[in-house]
């Protein structure tokens, strides 16, 4: 019971104060305006933002979002509404997954919870994953484009599991693929071909294919893709597909677009670590029981892999491309766990790795407290030392109690401080953070000074979120020219840019304009905190002063 309660709360966190901060720039904002723009316009065929196209994403996920808002009504927290129940989706699956091996129950130890499976545990351990709990509050797409493929996954594995049944799971996981494919594109369809390839390769049954229903497959993936697509067609011809299976697709995986620096072929290693621990440190004790593996053990570690390998060898890594193997990584984790609980030959191993999680929790907590405390007068965050504070001191509770070969107890408690920590941050650290988003203070002034003739205009800065607010197109500049022409426009002109970048432009622009207000934002790395230099400000300015 105590482990369920740990869980319970664990998802809870994900559905609590949805509406206590402010829009993410810049991931958040297009998926939270983009779906109100084509419910404005009336047209759920194209997507746009800003009042203009915006085809570098197929539209699925705008329309589960436009659909929230007509059930619910337009605002941020319904959207994140939308993100959460992604994230649930993803619990379950891992859930699942692990239910295959689980194993007998384990001792009591006085905790209660006597017969908790490795799902509980899979389950459990990825709900706590703080990284997981901050994408579920802010990053619409890759949760979803996560859970089809996780749903993906999750349908072959039951087929594997029980292929007298394999007919029944078989259609719904193609229905899954043509869902991920409209939600993130030809992606959807590769990831599963190439890992499920490798799962029967290593099981030297490539001759198996033929038991996939590829034709029927094939068709039900058509139905649920071809529509919109046929749609597009009609409207604009090859330009928007093509542009979008080139651009976003081929053309980012082999040049980088949208990556600023190159990140070597490793990049990915910590990746698989951090973006579901405290879950994923259990990896190294399901490698470590490799020769034990069961068949869908199998094919979850080659999910990992094919997932993980691929986009190593592209151009533009980024962390969100590798997510959707954290359901995987958990059922692994969950697994690992409980055989560690009841099994002997392995108890070793889990309590090692507990100490070593609760070890490096305690280290980050602690790191926490110093780091926000000692910085507190640059960088106010009061809730930021009491999530440092519960890490530390569940971090050293979990380590003693590893030590004392209460694997157990640990683990539980090592859950219960990660769950702790979320709801923390979400209640006390996320409203203290909204001091450092400068978009709603503007977008306030800005609305009490509109006129309909009047410009809004960006210069060098990604705050996407303020279409959202003023509900009005933003012009965007990057070449400093163009942005002068702007202000010297015969239009009122209300413009944001940095402090910095103003300070540059004073000998062209100061004279003929004014600042209206100021704020400071968190935009820095991790050096300039650990300097205590002081935080980057925003400006916000007008060529028609008083």
């Amino acid at each position: 019971m105590l482990l369920l309660a740990v869980l319970a709360l664990g998802v809870a966190v994900y559905f609590v104060a949805l509406g206590n901060s402010a829009i993410w720039d810049a991931n958040e904002a297009f998926y939270v305006e983009t779906p109100r723009e084509m419910l404005e316009a009336h047209d759920l065929v194209n997507p746009a933002f800003n009042y203009e196209p915006r085809f570098n994403k197929p539209v699925l996920s705008y329309w589960l979002v436009a659909a929230l808002y007509k059930l619910f009504g337009v605002s941020v927290a319904v959207q994140r509404f939308g993100i959460a129940l992604g994230a649930v989706l993803i619990l379950a699956t891992a859930y699942v997954l692990a239910r295959p091996t689980t194993r007998s129950g384990i001792q009591d130890q006085g905790l209660g919870i006597r017969d908790s499976s490795a799902s509980l545990w899979a389950a459990a351990g990825l709900a706590a994953a703080p990284r997981l709990v901050m994408f579920g509050r802010r990053i619409f797409i890759d949760i979803w484009t996560t859970a089809f493929l996780a749903l993906t996954l999750t349908c072959f594995a039951l087929s594997e599991q029980d292929p007298e049944r394999r007919r029944f799971y078989l259609p719904f996981m193609y229905v899954a693929i043509g869902l991920g494919v409209l939600t993130k594109g030809p992606v959807a369809v590769v990831l599963p071909a190439l890992a499920f390839a490798l799962y029967l390769g290593v099981r030297g049954e490539l001759r198996r294919v033929t038991e996939l229903m590829l034709p029927a497959g094939a068709l039900i993936v058509a139905a649920i893709v071809v529509p919109w697509y046929a749609a597009l067609y009609r409207q604009h011809g090859w330009t928007y597909i093509s542009s979008f299976l080139v651009n976003e697709n081929v053309e980012r995986f082999t040049q980088g677009v949208g990556v600023s620096q190159p990140r070597p072929p490793w990049f990915y290693l910590p990746v698989v670590l951090s973006d579901s621990f405290p879950i994923s440190i259990l990896l190294f004790a399901a490698a470590a029981a490799w020769k034990e593996r069961t068949r869908i053990e199998t094919l979850l570690w080659c999910w990992i892999g094919t997932i993980v390998v691929f986009f190593s060898f592209s151009a533009g890594k980024q962390d969100l491309y590798i997510f959707p193997i954290v359901p995987a990584v958990a059922a692994l984790g969950g697994m690992a766990l409980q055989r560690g609980l009841s099994d002997a030959r392995w108890t070793p191993w889990l309590t090692r790795t507990l100490a070593v999680t609760g070890a490096i929790l305690a280290v980050v907590g602690a790191a926490v407290v110093w780091l926000f405390d000692s910085a507190g007068r640059v960088y106010a965050l009061e809730g930021a030392p009491i999530v440092g504070a519960i890490g530390l001191a569940g971090g050293v509770l979990t380590f003693v109690l590893a030590q004392s070969r209460r694997a157990a107890a640990a683990a539980v408690t090592l859950l219960a401080a990660l769950v702790a920590v979320n709801w923390m941050f979400v209640l006390r650290v996320l409203p203290e953070f909204e001091r450092y988003k400068p978009v709603p203070a503007f977008s306030a002034v800005l609305r009490e000074r509109l006129a309909p003739g009047d410009t809004v205009a960006h210069y060098q800065v990604a705050l996407p979120s303020m279409v959202f607010y003023l509900r009005r197109h933003v012009d965007q500049s990057f070449e400093p020219d163009r942005f002068i022409a702007v202000l010297q426009s015969n239009r009122r002109v209300y413009a944001v840019l940095s402090a910095d970048d103003y300070t540059s432009l004073a000998p062209r622009i100061s004279s003929g304009t004014c600042i209206i207000d100021r704020r400071p934002t968190f935009e820095v790395k991790l050096r300039q905190v650990l300097a205590r230099q002081p935080l980057p400000e925003l400006l916000l300015i007008t060529n028609r002063c008083p």
